[in-house]
């Protein structure tokens, strides 16, 4: 079974939700913002993806945080451990199959992965 983590109000989400329904491809859908998430999940994704890609450096909640805050994560660690404190940092959605994990709403990685 596919799960697609992310947050239901997000345009990327529904645009993810929507191709994959278009398909009839079954998945679960992961509220990160309501069911949470674990360090576990974190570091699975960081598996096969870097945390540059799954940290969302152009969003909102990137641009909200200080200086501070963006000069410390610098890592796999730091960034795991920005992205339980703030979840709504991570690049969505993230669609995980398997051991193949898709950050972002890209039709062409979805047609070569997912279908």
């Amino acid at each position: 079974m596919m799960t697609l983590y992310g947050i239901p109000n997000c345009d990327s989400v529904k645009k993810a939700r929507t191709w994959l329904e278009g398909r009839g491809i079954a998945y679960a859908f992961h509220d990160f913002k309501k069911a949470g998430l674990d360090a576990a999940t974190v570091s699975g994704w960081l598996r096969t993806q870097p945390w540059e890609v799954l940290v969302n450096r152009k969003g909102l909640t990137w641009r909200g945080l200080t200086d501070t805050q963006k000069a410390a994560v610098i890592d796999a660690d730091s960034a795991t451990a920005l992205m339980m404190a703030n979840p709504s940092v991570i690049k969505r959605p993230v669609i995980v199959k398997g051991a193949t994990v898709v950050v972002g709403y890209d039709i062409e990685k979805y047609e070569q992965t997912l279908t």
